[in-house]
Protein backbone atom coordinates (compact mmCIF):
# COMPACT_ATOMS: atom_id res chain seq x y z
CA UNK A 1 0.00 0.00 0.00
CA UNK A 2 1.55 3.55 1.11
CA UNK A 3 4.29 2.29 3.71
CA UNK A 4 2.15 4.37 6.25
CA UNK A 5 1.07 2.95 9.82
CA UNK A 6 -2.70 1.70 9.41
CA UNK A 7 -4.28 2.70 12.75
CA UNK A 8 -5.43 -0.24 15.08
CA UNK A 9 -8.49 1.37 16.45
CA UNK A 10 -9.68 3.78 13.33
CA UNK A 11 -9.72 4.92 10.47
CA UNK A 12 -6.63 4.65 7.53
CA UNK A 13 -3.39 5.92 8.23
CA UNK A 14 -2.06 7.22 11.43
CA UNK A 15 -0.03 10.09 9.46
CA UNK A 16 -3.18 10.86 8.12
CA UNK A 17 -5.13 11.78 11.30
CA UNK A 18 -6.63 14.97 12.05
CA UNK A 19 -4.20 17.10 13.94
CA UNK A 20 -3.15 21.19 13.95
CA UNK A 21 -5.13 23.72 11.38
CA UNK A 22 -7.05 20.93 10.36
CA UNK A 23 -8.09 20.61 14.11
CA UNK A 24 -8.58 23.69 14.80
CA UNK A 25 -11.08 24.20 12.06
CA UNK A 26 -12.92 21.51 13.01
CA UNK A 27 -13.84 22.68 16.46
CA UNK A 28 -14.49 25.77 15.29
CA UNK A 29 -17.23 24.54 13.14
CA UNK A 30 -18.24 21.75 15.14
CA UNK A 31 -18.65 24.57 18.34
CA UNK A 32 -20.91 26.83 16.11
CA UNK A 33 -22.81 24.01 14.73
CA UNK A 34 -23.38 22.54 18.15
CA UNK A 35 -22.46 25.53 21.03
CA UNK A 36 -21.63 24.38 24.31
CA UNK A 37 -20.56 20.96 23.48
CA UNK A 38 -17.47 19.42 25.19
CA UNK A 39 -15.03 19.16 22.65
CA UNK A 40 -12.34 17.43 24.73
CA UNK A 41 -10.22 15.25 23.27
CA UNK A 42 -9.52 11.41 24.28
CA UNK A 43 -6.90 9.49 23.48
CA UNK A 44 -7.05 5.69 22.48
CA UNK A 45 -5.66 3.49 25.30
CA UNK A 46 -2.46 1.22 25.19
CA UNK A 47 -2.49 -2.03 23.34
CA UNK A 48 -1.16 -3.71 26.61
CA UNK A 49 -4.55 -2.55 29.02
CA UNK A 50 -7.05 -4.61 26.87
CA UNK A 51 -5.66 -7.61 28.81
CA UNK A 52 -6.26 -9.48 25.09
CA UNK A 53 -5.96 -13.61 26.30
CA UNK A 54 -3.27 -15.92 24.32
CA UNK A 55 -5.01 -18.37 22.03
CA UNK A 56 -7.44 -20.76 22.75
CA UNK A 57 -6.42 -22.68 19.63
CA UNK A 58 -3.22 -23.48 18.08
CA UNK A 59 -3.24 -24.34 14.04
CA UNK A 60 -1.37 -27.19 12.39
CA UNK A 61 2.13 -26.91 11.53
CA UNK A 62 1.38 -26.68 7.78
CA UNK A 63 -0.30 -23.28 8.07
CA UNK A 64 2.25 -21.92 10.95
CA UNK A 65 3.98 -19.86 8.53
CA UNK A 66 1.08 -17.42 7.87
CA UNK A 67 -0.35 -17.80 11.61
CA UNK A 68 -0.64 -14.35 13.50
CA UNK A 69 -0.98 -14.51 17.07
CA UNK A 70 0.30 -10.77 17.34
CA UNK A 71 -2.04 -8.88 19.98
CA UNK A 72 -1.72 -5.57 17.54
CA UNK A 73 -3.00 -7.54 14.76
CA UNK A 74 -5.89 -9.43 17.24
CA UNK A 75 -6.80 -5.94 18.17
CA UNK A 76 -6.76 -4.58 14.71
CA UNK A 77 -9.26 -7.62 13.25
CA UNK A 78 -11.15 -7.36 16.03
CA UNK A 79 -13.71 -4.58 14.87
CA UNK A 80 -14.74 -2.62 11.79
CA UNK A 81 -15.15 0.62 11.26
CA UNK A 82 -18.23 2.31 12.23
CA UNK A 83 -18.63 4.92 14.66
CA UNK A 84 -19.25 2.16 17.44
CA UNK A 85 -16.61 0.18 16.73
CA UNK A 86 -14.47 3.29 17.11
CA UNK A 87 -15.83 4.37 20.48
CA UNK A 88 -15.26 1.47 21.41
CA UNK A 89 -11.61 0.82 21.13
CA UNK A 90 -11.28 4.24 22.46
CA UNK A 91 -12.78 3.31 25.44
CA UNK A 92 -11.09 -0.04 25.22
CA UNK A 93 -14.29 -1.79 25.05
CA UNK A 94 -13.24 -4.15 22.35
CA UNK A 95 -14.45 -7.98 24.12
CA UNK A 96 -14.32 -10.36 21.06
CA UNK A 97 -11.01 -10.51 19.92
CA UNK A 98 -10.02 -13.02 17.25
CA UNK A 99 -7.64 -15.82 18.44
CA UNK A 100 -5.47 -16.10 15.45
CA UNK A 101 -4.90 -14.02 12.14
CA UNK A 102 -4.46 -16.37 9.21
CA UNK A 103 -3.29 -14.87 5.88
CA UNK A 104 -3.62 -17.64 3.28
CA UNK A 105 -1.23 -16.73 0.08
CA UNK A 106 -3.45 -19.38 -2.16
CA UNK A 107 -6.48 -21.25 -2.53
CA UNK A 108 -5.34 -24.34 -1.48
CA UNK A 109 -4.22 -22.98 2.17
CA UNK A 110 -7.61 -21.18 2.27
CA UNK A 111 -9.02 -24.77 2.10
CA UNK A 112 -6.79 -26.33 4.53
CA UNK A 113 -7.95 -23.72 7.28
CA UNK A 114 -11.39 -24.46 6.67
CA UNK A 115 -10.65 -28.17 6.79
CA UNK A 116 -8.92 -27.53 10.20
CA UNK A 117 -11.83 -24.99 11.63
CA UNK A 118 -14.54 -27.29 10.14
CA UNK A 119 -13.19 -30.26 12.44
CA UNK A 120 -12.18 -28.09 15.28
CA UNK A 121 -15.22 -26.04 15.84
CA UNK A 122 -13.54 -23.06 14.85
CA UNK A 123 -15.49 -20.00 13.90
CA UNK A 124 -14.02 -18.43 10.84
CA UNK A 125 -14.31 -14.58 9.57
CA UNK A 126 -13.02 -13.79 6.40
CA UNK A 127 -11.40 -10.61 6.46
CA UNK A 128 -10.48 -8.00 3.52
CA UNK A 129 -10.04 -4.31 4.24
CA UNK A 130 -11.88 -3.95 7.79
CA UNK A 131 -14.02 -1.03 6.54
CA UNK A 132 -17.24 -2.94 7.53
CA UNK A 133 -19.91 -0.31 9.16
CA UNK A 134 -22.36 -3.13 10.45
CA UNK A 135 -20.48 -5.43 12.59
CA UNK A 136 -19.55 -8.13 9.39
CA UNK A 137 -15.89 -8.94 10.85
CA UNK A 138 -16.65 -8.85 14.14
CA UNK A 139 -15.88 -11.59 15.83
CA UNK A 140 -18.97 -11.80 17.61
CA UNK A 141 -20.31 -15.45 17.09
CA UNK A 142 -21.39 -16.45 20.41
CA UNK A 143 -20.81 -19.97 22.60
CA UNK A 144 -20.22 -23.51 21.05
CA UNK A 145 -16.99 -22.39 19.22
CA UNK A 146 -13.38 -23.66 20.17
CA UNK A 147 -12.15 -20.38 19.27
CA UNK A 148 -12.27 -17.88 16.45
CA UNK A 149 -10.15 -17.23 13.51
CA UNK A 150 -9.76 -13.73 11.40
CA UNK A 151 -8.97 -14.90 7.71
CA UNK A 152 -7.60 -12.08 6.36
CA UNK A 153 -7.21 -12.62 2.35
CA UNK A 154 -5.19 -10.04 1.64
CA UNK A 155 -1.95 -11.71 0.47
CA UNK A 156 -4.32 -12.37 -2.59
CA UNK A 157 -4.12 -9.69 -4.32
CA UNK A 158 -3.10 -10.09 -8.19
CA UNK A 159 -4.43 -9.32 -11.50
CA UNK A 160 -4.05 -12.37 -12.64
CA UNK A 161 -5.30 -12.26 -16.02
CA UNK A 162 -6.56 -9.67 -18.21
CA UNK A 163 -8.92 -10.39 -21.52
CA UNK A 164 -8.96 -7.64 -23.72
CA UNK A 165 -11.07 -8.61 -26.48
CA UNK A 166 -14.46 -9.07 -23.50
CA UNK A 167 -12.65 -6.31 -21.80
CA UNK A 168 -12.24 -8.20 -18.09
CA UNK A 169 -10.00 -9.07 -15.91
CA UNK A 170 -9.43 -12.38 -13.22
CA UNK A 171 -8.62 -10.52 -10.00
CA UNK A 172 -8.17 -11.88 -6.35
CA UNK A 173 -10.19 -10.87 -4.00
CA UNK A 174 -7.70 -9.77 -1.36
CA UNK A 175 -6.61 -6.94 -3.69
CA UNK A 176 -6.64 -3.30 -2.60
CA UNK A 177 -8.66 -0.36 -4.81
CA UNK A 178 -5.80 1.09 -5.39
CA UNK A 179 -3.25 -1.89 -6.25
CA UNK A 180 -5.81 -3.15 -8.45
CA UNK A 181 -5.86 0.34 -10.28
CA UNK A 182 -2.67 0.59 -10.66
CA UNK A 183 -2.20 -2.85 -11.83
CA UNK A 184 -4.79 -2.02 -14.62
CA UNK A 185 -3.93 1.96 -15.27
CA UNK A 186 -0.99 0.62 -17.81
CA UNK A 187 -3.06 -1.15 -20.00
CA UNK A 188 -6.19 1.76 -20.39
CA UNK A 189 -8.46 -0.26 -18.04
CA UNK A 190 -10.18 1.22 -14.77
CA UNK A 191 -12.72 -1.12 -13.09
CA UNK A 192 -14.35 1.84 -12.28
CA UNK A 193 -15.54 1.39 -8.47
CA UNK A 194 -14.53 3.69 -6.10
CA UNK A 195 -16.63 3.55 -2.99
CA UNK A 196 -15.63 5.64 0.06
CA UNK A 197 -13.63 3.00 1.89
CA UNK A 198 -11.25 2.37 -1.62
CA UNK A 199 -8.49 3.31 -0.32
CA UNK A 200 -8.90 0.59 2.43
CA UNK A 201 -10.90 -2.07 1.09
CA UNK A 202 -10.74 -5.03 -0.97
CA UNK A 203 -12.27 -6.86 -4.13
CA UNK A 204 -13.84 -9.40 -1.95
CA UNK A 205 -14.93 -7.09 0.62
CA UNK A 206 -16.99 -5.35 -2.28
CA UNK A 207 -18.53 -8.80 -3.35
CA UNK A 208 -19.15 -10.17 -0.32
CA UNK A 209 -21.12 -6.91 0.85
CA UNK A 210 -22.44 -6.00 -2.58
CA UNK A 211 -21.21 -2.98 -2.38
CA UNK A 212 -21.50 0.52 -4.00
CA UNK A 213 -19.28 2.81 -5.63
CA UNK A 214 -19.11 6.41 -5.92
CA UNK A 215 -20.82 6.77 -9.30
CA UNK A 216 -24.52 7.68 -8.84
CA UNK A 217 -26.33 6.43 -11.77
CA UNK A 218 -25.75 3.59 -14.31
CA UNK A 219 -23.70 0.69 -12.43
CA UNK A 220 -23.43 1.31 -9.11
CA UNK A 221 -23.11 -1.63 -7.46
CA UNK A 222 -20.26 -4.31 -7.65
CA UNK A 223 -23.09 -6.99 -8.59
CA UNK A 224 -22.83 -4.72 -12.13
CA UNK A 225 -19.53 -5.65 -12.69
CA UNK A 226 -18.83 -9.27 -11.97
CA UNK A 227 -18.70 -11.56 -14.50
CA UNK A 228 -18.27 -15.07 -12.62
CA UNK A 229 -16.88 -16.09 -9.03
CA UNK A 230 -14.69 -18.50 -7.47
CA UNK A 231 -15.59 -19.40 -4.06
CA UNK A 232 -14.01 -22.18 -1.30
CA UNK A 233 -16.53 -23.41 0.82
CA UNK A 234 -16.12 -26.20 3.30
CA UNK A 235 -17.92 -28.84 1.58
CA UNK A 236 -15.85 -28.02 -1.90
CA UNK A 237 -15.10 -25.25 -4.60
CA UNK A 238 -17.83 -23.63 -6.51
CA UNK A 239 -16.44 -21.62 -9.65
CA UNK A 240 -19.23 -20.18 -11.80
CA UNK A 241 -19.15 -19.43 -15.52
CA UNK A 242 -18.23 -16.84 -17.17
CA UNK A 243 -21.01 -15.45 -19.21
CA UNK A 244 -21.89 -11.60 -20.51
CA UNK A 245 -25.35 -12.50 -19.05
CA UNK A 246 -27.59 -15.71 -18.98
CA UNK A 247 -30.93 -16.72 -17.93
CA UNK A 248 -29.94 -20.40 -16.83
CA UNK A 249 -32.38 -20.07 -13.61
CA UNK A 250 -31.76 -18.60 -10.38
CA UNK A 251 -27.97 -17.49 -10.52
CA UNK A 252 -25.07 -18.89 -8.46
CA UNK A 253 -23.27 -15.51 -8.28
CA UNK A 254 -26.33 -13.50 -6.84
CA UNK A 255 -26.03 -16.34 -4.00
CA UNK A 256 -22.46 -15.70 -3.06
CA UNK A 257 -22.60 -11.54 -3.22
CA UNK A 258 -23.93 -9.85 -0.38
CA UNK A 259 -23.05 -13.17 1.54
CA UNK A 260 -20.44 -11.87 3.51
CA UNK A 261 -18.32 -14.72 4.07
CA UNK A 262 -21.10 -16.91 5.44
CA UNK A 263 -21.80 -19.52 2.71
CA UNK A 264 -17.91 -19.36 1.47
CA UNK A 265 -14.81 -17.47 0.88
CA UNK A 266 -14.89 -15.69 -2.27
CA UNK A 267 -11.25 -16.20 -3.74
CA UNK A 268 -11.11 -14.49 -6.98
CA UNK A 269 -13.50 -13.01 -9.83
CA UNK A 270 -14.13 -12.42 -12.99
CA UNK A 271 -14.80 -8.21 -13.03
CA UNK A 272 -15.70 -6.35 -16.34
CA UNK A 273 -13.66 -3.34 -17.30
CA UNK A 274 -13.71 -0.44 -18.72
CA UNK A 275 -12.06 2.11 -20.93
CA UNK A 276 -9.94 4.79 -18.76
CA UNK A 277 -12.44 7.92 -18.77
CA UNK A 278 -11.01 11.17 -20.78
CA UNK A 279 -13.64 13.67 -21.36
CA UNK A 280 -15.20 15.26 -18.08
CA UNK A 281 -17.89 17.52 -17.20
CA UNK A 282 -18.37 18.98 -13.31
CA UNK A 283 -21.34 21.56 -12.95
CA UNK A 284 -22.85 22.67 -8.85
CA UNK A 285 -26.53 23.19 -8.84
CA UNK A 286 -28.19 25.66 -6.12
CA UNK A 287 -31.63 25.08 -5.38
CA UNK A 288 -33.43 27.93 -2.93
CA UNK A 289 -36.02 25.18 -2.30
CA UNK A 290 -35.00 21.08 -1.67
CA UNK A 291 -38.03 19.79 -2.84
CA UNK A 292 -37.41 21.30 -6.35
CA UNK A 293 -33.73 19.97 -6.23
CA UNK A 294 -35.97 16.24 -5.71
CA UNK A 295 -37.88 16.76 -8.44
CA UNK A 296 -34.65 17.79 -10.58
CA UNK A 297 -33.04 14.62 -9.56
CA UNK A 298 -35.92 12.44 -10.44
CA UNK A 299 -36.19 14.19 -13.51
CA UNK A 300 -32.66 13.07 -14.19
CA UNK A 301 -32.85 9.39 -13.55
CA UNK A 302 -35.60 8.90 -15.70
CA UNK A 303 -33.65 10.86 -18.54
CA UNK A 304 -31.64 8.58 -19.87
CA UNK A 305 -28.50 10.96 -19.55
CA UNK A 306 -26.98 8.63 -16.91
CA UNK A 307 -24.53 11.16 -14.77
CA UNK A 308 -21.16 9.67 -12.99
CA UNK A 309 -22.37 12.23 -10.45
CA UNK A 310 -26.13 13.13 -9.35
CA UNK A 311 -25.52 13.74 -5.54
CA UNK A 312 -28.12 16.18 -4.04
CA UNK A 313 -26.83 17.78 -1.03
CA UNK A 314 -29.99 19.14 1.70
CA UNK A 315 -28.93 22.31 3.10
CA UNK A 316 -27.73 21.23 6.16
CA UNK A 317 -25.29 18.51 4.62
CA UNK A 318 -24.60 21.50 1.68
CA UNK A 319 -23.62 23.61 4.76
CA UNK A 320 -20.78 21.20 6.97
CA UNK A 321 -19.65 19.73 3.88
CA UNK A 322 -19.63 22.36 0.69
CA UNK A 323 -19.94 25.18 2.24
CA UNK A 324 -23.27 26.17 0.74
CA UNK A 325 -26.24 27.86 2.29
CA UNK A 326 -28.73 26.54 -0.25
CA UNK A 327 -29.25 22.80 -0.99
CA UNK A 328 -26.93 21.52 -3.59
CA UNK A 329 -26.91 19.09 -6.32
CA UNK A 330 -23.20 17.89 -7.51
CA UNK A 331 -23.86 16.75 -11.19
CA UNK A 332 -20.69 15.41 -13.11
CA UNK A 333 -20.43 13.43 -16.52
CA UNK A 334 -17.35 11.38 -18.20
CA UNK A 335 -16.61 8.95 -21.27
CA UNK A 336 -13.56 7.24 -22.85
CA UNK A 337 -15.58 7.47 -26.18
CA UNK A 338 -17.11 10.84 -26.65
CA UNK A 339 -16.98 14.34 -25.16
CA UNK A 340 -19.79 14.76 -22.82
CA UNK A 341 -20.91 18.48 -23.27
CA UNK A 342 -24.43 17.92 -24.57
CA UNK A 343 -25.31 15.78 -21.77
CA UNK A 344 -24.29 18.24 -19.43
CA UNK A 345 -26.04 20.90 -21.58
CA UNK A 346 -29.31 18.93 -21.29
CA UNK A 347 -28.85 17.95 -17.76
CA UNK A 348 -28.03 21.49 -16.81
CA UNK A 349 -31.58 22.72 -18.65
CA UNK A 350 -33.50 20.09 -16.50
CA UNK A 351 -32.13 21.17 -13.50
CA UNK A 352 -33.31 25.03 -14.51
CA UNK A 353 -37.06 23.40 -15.22
CA UNK A 354 -36.82 22.87 -11.56
CA UNK A 355 -35.70 26.03 -10.34
CA UNK A 356 -31.89 25.41 -10.17
CA UNK A 357 -29.30 27.96 -10.73
CA UNK A 358 -25.58 27.61 -11.27
CA UNK A 359 -23.06 30.22 -9.73
CA UNK A 360 -20.50 29.32 -11.87
CA UNK A 361 -19.96 27.80 -15.73
CA UNK A 362 -19.68 24.01 -15.50
CA UNK A 363 -16.09 22.71 -16.29
CA UNK A 364 -15.04 20.64 -18.91
CA UNK A 365 -12.12 18.46 -19.77
CA UNK A 366 -10.65 16.19 -22.50
CA UNK A 367 -7.62 14.96 -20.07
CA UNK A 368 -7.57 11.63 -18.77
CA UNK A 369 -5.55 13.09 -15.71
CA UNK A 370 -7.41 16.45 -15.14
CA UNK A 371 -10.64 16.65 -12.92
CA UNK A 372 -13.69 18.74 -13.73
CA UNK A 373 -15.34 19.84 -10.62
CA UNK A 374 -16.69 23.29 -9.68
CA UNK A 375 -16.14 25.37 -6.20
CA UNK A 376 -18.85 23.68 -4.17
CA UNK A 377 -18.25 19.98 -5.83
CA UNK A 378 -14.44 20.30 -4.73
CA UNK A 379 -15.75 21.54 -1.51
CA UNK A 380 -17.95 18.72 -1.00
CA UNK A 381 -15.09 16.04 -2.76
CA UNK A 382 -12.79 17.49 -0.23
CA UNK A 383 -14.64 16.52 2.81
CA UNK A 384 -15.91 13.14 1.23
CA UNK A 385 -12.16 11.84 1.24
CA UNK A 386 -11.33 13.54 4.49
CA UNK A 387 -15.33 12.39 6.40
CA UNK A 388 -13.64 9.28 7.96
CA UNK A 389 -10.90 10.60 9.61
CA UNK A 390 -13.09 13.57 10.92
CA UNK A 391 -15.48 11.51 12.09
CA UNK A 392 -12.98 9.70 14.50
CA UNK A 393 -11.49 13.07 15.34
CA UNK A 394 -15.17 13.59 16.34
CA UNK A 395 -16.00 10.67 18.02
CA UNK A 396 -12.80 10.81 20.33
CA UNK A 397 -14.10 14.14 21.70
CA UNK A 398 -17.98 12.81 22.55
CA UNK A 399 -19.58 14.03 19.54
CA UNK A 400 -22.20 11.13 17.68
CA UNK A 401 -20.94 11.32 14.19
CA UNK A 402 -22.38 8.51 12.19
CA UNK A 403 -24.43 7.99 9.09
CA UNK A 404 -27.38 5.34 8.03
CA UNK A 405 -28.34 4.63 3.87
CA UNK A 406 -31.25 2.78 2.32
CA UNK A 407 -33.02 3.23 -0.93
CA UNK A 408 -36.90 3.71 -1.30
CA UNK A 409 -39.16 4.45 -4.68
CA UNK A 410 -39.54 8.24 -5.52
CA UNK A 411 -43.69 8.24 -4.20
CA UNK A 412 -42.37 6.86 -0.40
CA UNK A 413 -39.05 9.22 -0.29
CA UNK A 414 -41.00 12.42 0.94
CA UNK A 415 -42.74 10.07 4.06
CA UNK A 416 -39.20 8.08 4.33
CA UNK A 417 -37.24 11.15 4.91
CA UNK A 418 -39.92 12.62 7.46
CA UNK A 419 -40.40 9.70 9.35
CA UNK A 420 -36.48 9.47 9.37
CA UNK A 421 -36.11 12.91 11.07
CA UNK A 422 -38.89 12.52 13.28
CA UNK A 423 -37.31 9.27 14.54
CA UNK A 424 -33.50 10.49 14.80
CA UNK A 425 -34.79 13.73 16.51
CA UNK A 426 -37.08 11.86 19.47
CA UNK A 427 -34.37 9.50 19.93
CA UNK A 428 -31.81 11.97 20.90
CA UNK A 429 -33.83 14.46 22.92
CA UNK A 430 -34.84 10.79 24.60
CA UNK A 431 -30.98 9.79 25.30
CA UNK A 432 -29.74 13.61 25.66
CA UNK A 433 -27.91 14.47 22.63
CA UNK A 434 -28.62 17.45 21.41
CA UNK A 435 -27.86 16.91 17.45
CA UNK A 436 -28.85 17.64 14.03
CA UNK A 437 -29.71 15.17 10.94
CA UNK A 438 -28.76 15.59 7.27
CA UNK A 439 -29.58 14.26 3.94
CA UNK A 440 -27.77 13.18 1.08
CA UNK A 441 -28.56 11.12 -2.41
CA UNK A 442 -25.72 8.98 -2.95
CA UNK A 443 -27.30 6.99 -5.92
CA UNK A 444 -30.68 7.45 -8.34
CA UNK A 445 -32.62 4.89 -9.92
CA UNK A 446 -35.48 5.56 -12.27
CA UNK A 447 -37.66 4.25 -9.78
CA UNK A 448 -36.12 6.23 -6.52
CA UNK A 449 -33.00 7.51 -4.60
CA UNK A 450 -30.53 5.75 -2.00
CA UNK A 451 -31.09 8.54 0.41
CA UNK A 452 -27.58 8.78 2.93
CA UNK A 453 -28.44 10.50 6.37
CA UNK A 454 -26.29 11.71 8.90
CA UNK A 455 -26.25 12.53 12.32
CA UNK A 456 -23.94 15.15 13.75
CA UNK A 457 -25.03 15.31 18.02
CA UNK A 458 -23.09 16.40 20.72
CA UNK A 459 -23.04 12.95 23.29
CA UNK A 460 -21.76 12.45 26.07
CA UNK A 461 -17.94 10.87 26.38
CA UNK A 462 -18.64 7.45 28.00
CA UNK A 463 -22.15 6.62 26.72
CA UNK A 464 -21.88 7.55 23.24
CA UNK A 465 -21.94 3.98 22.05
CA UNK A 466 -25.28 3.49 23.76
CA UNK A 467 -27.33 6.80 22.98
CA UNK A 468 -26.36 5.74 19.31
CA UNK A 469 -27.62 2.20 19.43
CA UNK A 470 -30.74 4.14 20.33
CA UNK A 471 -30.56 6.68 17.65
CA UNK A 472 -29.84 4.09 15.17
CA UNK A 473 -32.61 1.13 16.70
CA UNK A 474 -35.15 3.76 16.06
CA UNK A 475 -34.30 5.02 12.54
CA UNK A 476 -33.91 1.64 11.39
CA UNK A 477 -37.54 0.91 12.62
CA UNK A 478 -38.40 4.11 10.61
CA UNK A 479 -37.46 2.78 7.76
CA UNK A 480 -38.64 -0.51 7.99
CA UNK A 481 -42.26 1.18 8.57
CA UNK A 482 -41.94 2.90 5.34
CA UNK A 483 -41.25 0.15 2.97
CA UNK A 484 -37.38 1.23 2.54
CA UNK A 485 -34.60 -1.04 2.68
CA UNK A 486 -32.24 -1.32 6.16
CA UNK A 487 -29.20 -1.08 3.84
CA UNK A 488 -28.78 0.31 0.18
CA UNK A 489 -24.76 -0.67 -0.26
CA UNK A 490 -22.92 -1.12 4.00
CA UNK A 491 -24.30 -5.22 4.19
CA UNK A 492 -26.32 -6.38 6.72
CA UNK A 493 -23.31 -7.89 9.20
CA UNK A 494 -24.62 -8.19 13.00
CA UNK A 495 -25.76 -4.83 13.25
CA UNK A 496 -28.24 -4.47 10.85
CA UNK A 497 -29.57 -8.64 11.30
CA UNK A 498 -32.69 -7.44 13.33
CA UNK A 499 -34.16 -5.17 10.60
CA UNK A 500 -33.00 -7.60 7.51
CA UNK A 501 -34.72 -10.44 9.51
CA UNK A 502 -38.17 -8.50 9.44
CA UNK A 503 -36.81 -7.09 5.73
CA UNK A 504 -36.37 -10.50 4.13
CA UNK A 505 -39.12 -13.26 3.54
CA UNK A 506 -39.25 -15.81 6.09
CA UNK A 507 -39.51 -18.54 3.50
CA UNK A 508 -36.38 -17.35 1.58
CA UNK A 509 -34.45 -17.56 5.00
CA UNK A 510 -35.55 -20.87 5.51
CA UNK A 511 -34.56 -20.97 1.84
CA UNK A 512 -30.87 -19.41 3.00
CA UNK A 513 -30.36 -21.32 5.94
CA UNK A 514 -30.80 -24.62 4.24
CA UNK A 515 -28.12 -23.40 1.88
CA UNK A 516 -25.60 -22.85 4.66
CA UNK A 517 -26.26 -26.01 5.74
CA UNK A 518 -25.08 -27.91 2.76
CA UNK A 519 -21.89 -25.15 1.85
CA UNK A 520 -20.94 -24.87 5.47
CA UNK A 521 -22.10 -28.13 7.68
CA UNK A 522 -20.18 -27.10 10.68
CA UNK A 523 -21.35 -23.57 10.57
CA UNK A 524 -18.22 -22.34 11.27
CA UNK A 525 -18.76 -19.41 8.57
CA UNK A 526 -19.22 -15.69 10.00
CA UNK A 527 -21.46 -16.80 12.20
CA UNK A 528 -24.66 -14.13 12.93
CA UNK A 529 -23.86 -12.44 9.98
CA UNK A 530 -26.27 -12.57 7.15
CA UNK A 531 -27.69 -16.13 8.55
CA UNK A 532 -27.70 -18.16 11.32
CA UNK A 533 -26.16 -21.45 11.29
CA UNK A 534 -28.84 -24.47 11.99
CA UNK A 535 -28.97 -25.90 15.55
CA UNK A 536 -26.87 -22.80 16.42
CA UNK A 537 -28.31 -20.05 18.65
CA UNK A 538 -27.73 -16.85 17.49
CA UNK A 539 -24.77 -14.91 18.88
Amino acid sequence: MSGKTRSWWGWGNVEDAVRGHEREELDRRTAHLLPGADLTVHEAPPIESFGVGASRVEAPAALASIVSADVRDRLAHSHGQAFRDVVRALLGRLPHVPDLVVRPTSEGEVGHVLDWCSDAGIAVIPFGGGSSVVGGVEPRVGGGYAGVVSLDLTSMNQVLEVDTGSRAALVQAGIFGPHLEQQLKPRGYTLRFFPQSFEFSTLGGWLATRAGGHFATHLTHIDDLTESLRVITPSGVVSTRRLPGSGAGPSPDRLFLGSEGSLGVITQAWVRLQDRPRWRAGASVGFAEYDNGVQAVRALSQSGLNPANCRLLDPMEALINAGSSTAVLVLGFESADHPVNVGMERALELCRDHGGTLNESPRYTDSADQAARTGAADTWRSSFVRMPYLRDALAAQGMIVETFETACTWDRFDCLRAAVNDAAQDAMRQVGAMGVVTCRFTHVYPDGPAPYFGIYAAGQWGKTVEQWDEIKAAVSQALMSTGATITHHHAVGRDHRPWYDQQRPDLFASALQAGKAVLDPAGILNPGAVIDPLNRPRP
